[in-house]
């Protein structure tokens, strides 16, 4: 029996709890894109802020935006359902990341997603939270029938001969864990460069820094939408503070100027866009606030 039997039964007979999960939706010309929660993860302040939150910040302070020094962060994957299937930004952790999140299966099925339907993956970027659940604990892959989508910088990056020294000890499980996940999907990938259309109506959109491949994208369509990956990831910080060396990414100089073009452009075009770690889901719209932005969800 593989994971997904496993789930559909147990909870046929109630043996797993009420499956709670968060959505947001929204109909576009290219299909209803929603988010789906994959549970969230709880990451040390110093982490992401490695130094401290600056005092010019007018009305907040670090116990405002974090609690017993860690920040708690949804993970929101998206999802786009086309008439011929479904296409899926990222995977979520899958259960060998934080317990807290992983919940991508179980969800799915609650949104009533089959993930045979799932046509298509595309990712973000390889960090774990985003690549780790593209196969479940049975070392089966979670969408069966996908075909996968990566930019090529991002797929070279991991499988280089020198990404362990480059991301320091503590993240060298990362890269082990991206190649073993890139094995698992090396017959059925396709790489993208940025400005490409990956699939019709979906562009692909530079937002490198966070990793060096990392993608942002545009769902065309009537009103685009665009998925900002990890790009714009916490409110309100990343929204008052888009110059803020942010300690997730990569090369954090290049993940400032990448979060201040994004955030111009969704602010100048109000298009509307989706964080994976923002909260309410994840969707909504920016504003410009005096000399930077706000988050509006869900609208």
């Amino acid at each position: 029996m593989n994971r997904r039997e496993f789930v559909t039964r147990t909870a046929a007979f109630g043996l797993i709890g009420p499956m709670v999960f968060q959505k947001r939706a929204f109909a576009a010309e290219s299909g209803k894109v929603e988010t789906i929660s994959d549970g969230f993860l709880e990451l040390p302040t110093n982490f992401l802020l490695p130094n401290g939150l600056p005092d010019n910040i007018p009305g907040m302070s670090l116990e405002e935006v974090a609690a017993e020094g860690t920040f708690k962060v949804s993970c929101n994957v998206t999802a786009v359902r086309r008439p011929n299937g479904v296409v899926v930004f990222d995977c979520g952790a899958g259960p060998n990341f934080m317990p807290s999140a992983g919940d991508l299966d179980q969800n799915f099925a609650a949104a009533g997603i089959d993930p045979e339907e799932v046509t298509d993956v595309i990712f973000t970027h390889a960090h774990p939270d985003h690549l780790w659940g593209v196969v479940d604990d049975f070392d089966e892959l979670l969408f069966p029938e996908a075909n996968y989508h990566i930019a090529q910088t991002e797929w070279d990056f991991w499988n280089s001969d020198g990404a362990l020294g480059t991301v320091g000890e503590e993240r060298q499980s990362f890269v082990v864990g991206a190649q073993n996940r890139f094995d698992a999907i090396g017959d059925r990938i396709a790489f993208f460069e940025p400005g490409d259309e990956v699939l019709t109506g979906i562009e692909a959109v530079d937002a490198k820094g966070h990793t060096p491949g990392h993608t942002a994208f545009v769902v065309h369509g009537d009103e685009p939408t665009m998925v900002v990956g990890d790009a714009i990831s916490n409110n309100p910080i990343s929204f008052l503070r888009p110059d803020l060396a942010w300690g997730a990414d990569m090369d954090p100089d290049a993940g400032a100027e990448t979060r201040k073009r994004l955030l111009d452009r969704l602010a100048s075009e109000r298009m509307r866009f989706v964080g994976f770690h923002l909260p309410d889901g994840g969707m909504g719209h920016v504003e410009r606030k005096g000399g930077a932005y706000r988050f509006v969800a869900g609208s």
